[in-house]
């Protein structure tokens, strides 16, 4: 058989609940179509709960603590760094990304011919930021065929060809006041986008990845990268999909934990501090239901491309991934947006459907091993046939693709602002920049994270064991530790 076709589907801040058969509260037929023909991963963890950092892990195989970038900054993947997408198509793939990479920022930079970063880059403003003008950088990450996408908020000032069909639509001048209004009243404002439908991102990525695999006529097997701007915030799902959802029939959202007060503190204080949210009664489950819409939104865009794939008569050998960057708060403990080690912000979805799965005893089994979500890129290269020949610290899934009962890690690492986060089976543990344990769950008897044990006398012996543990795997990340 010739090398199968493998379709990327990535999300943007989508939590690990939010489909049919991991939460039930969303309708996602086509996910949970990927789920019933392949191996479904319930212990996904995100190396970063944030964009910019996890991304760059994704890329590179590489944790925060390799990599120095731990939070949102302005950095760009020197484009000399070996990455996954160069090891597929060093095997012979044409390779594509319609969507947001976030590999590089979005605000301008003076770049060379090739993509490199000049040396005034990171004080120059050249002006608008044109994605389409960052094409050699995305060459030289090792993807072919490209139409970047900034997001959401980003897209309100950079140009690329979807910003560009705004502005000849003249559209995008709404769609900038609209966001603005929005922050200035409240950031979790309720309301469809200006956009109609057929011009919201999250249908113009699908779209253009589904044109191109209609006219797709290479020789080469192709590997398609779909990353959708959604359901990141703002919740502006447009409709039908904004009103697909009663409120009242959302989740129960899950309460601050109790905790000791004089437990050593971490980010997650911080954010308990500055980013408490004041809801009005009923808001987080208007919240939630606008973003369970653009969910099945995005769920309804990949039933079009799958459904490409099958027209070209290549689904029963075309490998499918679909998972997220990280989750999304809303409204849990009083929250939103992303950028803590809760299990809203730090568990992400994981699918993967091969040929080998579909209609064999595998598919639809689950696989309950930690896994690190940048464990999706050397799985790629290997369903690929090719090699990673460089240093890094991801690890193929493939052997538990094929028996989902073995142990593919013991546990799983994410990293933020210099604290660090440990999730094995029965624990969930974060320690802060001075390697104290300021988090610590019972993951079987505690699964809603609502009894934090940090600082209790009885769970003083679990902290000291996970605790040498994180320092041990990650090398005690002095050398790169946030100032």
């Amino acid at each position: 058989m010739p090398k199968p076709n493998i379709l990327l589907l990535m999300t943007d801040q989508q939590r690990a609940d939010a489909m049919g058969c991991s939460g039930g509260w969303v309708d996602t037929p086509n996910m949970d179509r990927i789920a019933a023909e392949g191996i479904r991963f319930t212990n996904t963890v995100t190396n970063c709960p944030i964009c910019i950092p996890t991304r760059l892990s994704m890329a590179t195989g590489h944790y925060p603590h390799n990599t120095g970038v731990w939070d949102n900054i302005k950095h760009v993947l020197n484009p000399d760094t070996p990455t996954w997408m160069q090891a597929v198509r060093d095997a012979g793939y044409r390779t594509s990304l319609f969507g947001k990479t976030h590999l590089h920022p979005h605000q301008s930079l003076v770049l060379n011919e090739m993509g490199t970063m000049a040396d005034n880059a990171s004080t120059a403003d050249a002006g608008q930021t044109d994605l389409r003008d960052r094409e050699p950088l995305m060459h030289a990450y090792g993807l072919d065929d490209v139409n970047e996408i900034g997001g959401p908020r980003a897209s309100t000032r950079t140009l690329s060809y979807m910003t560009e069909m705004w502005k000849k639509k003249g559209v995008w001048d709404k769609y900038r006041e609209d966001f603005d209004d929005r922050f200035k009243i409240k950031p979790w404002v309720v309301r469809p986008s200006t956009h109609g439908f057929e011009d919201y991102c999250d249908v113009y990525v699908p779209q253009q990845a589904k044109a191109y695999l209609e006219s797709y006529d290479r020789d080469e097997p192709w590997l398609c990268w779909v990353s959708f701007g959604g359901p990141h915030e703002p919740w502006d799902t447009p409709e039908p999909y904004a009103s697909k959802y009663d409120p009242e029939t959302m989740p129960h959202h899950i309460p601050r934990p109790e905790q000791n007060p004089d437990r050593p503190k971490g980010t997650l204080d911080e954010k308990f501090r500055t980013r408490t949210v004041d809801f009005e009664p009923g808001e987080e489950k208007r919240l939630c239901a606008d973003y369970a819409g653009n969910v099945s939104l995005i769920d309804a865009q990949i039933g079009e491309i799958l459904e490409a794939i099958e027209a070209r008569g290549e689904m029963d050998n075309t490998v499918i991934v679909h998972c997220s960057d990280h989750g999304e708060m809303n409204g849990d403990h009083q929250l939103i947006y992303k950028a803590n080690f809760l299990n809203s912000a730090v568990r992400v979805p994981l699918l993967i459907r091969t040929p080998e799965t579909v209609g064999s005893p595998l598919a639809g089994q689950v696989c309950e091993s930690p896994v690190e979500w940048f464990d999706v890129g050397p799985t790629l290269v290997e369903l690929a046939g090719g090699t990673i020949d460089f240093p890094q610290f991801a690890k193929s899934l493939c052997p538990v693709l094929k028996d989902p009962t073995a142990v593919h890690r013991t546990e799983a690492i994410s990293e933020y602002g210099g604290d660090i986060m440990l999730l094995n089976r029965e624990w969930n543990c974060a320690i802060n920049q001075e390697g104290q344990v300021y988090l610590l769950f019972d993951v079987k008897n505690d699964p809603d994270e609502l009894n934090n044990l940090a600082g209790t006398a009885e769970a003083a012996d679990i902290e000291q064991i996970l605790r040498l543990r994180i320092m041990e795997r990650t090398g005690q990340h002095l050398e790169n530790k946030p100032a």
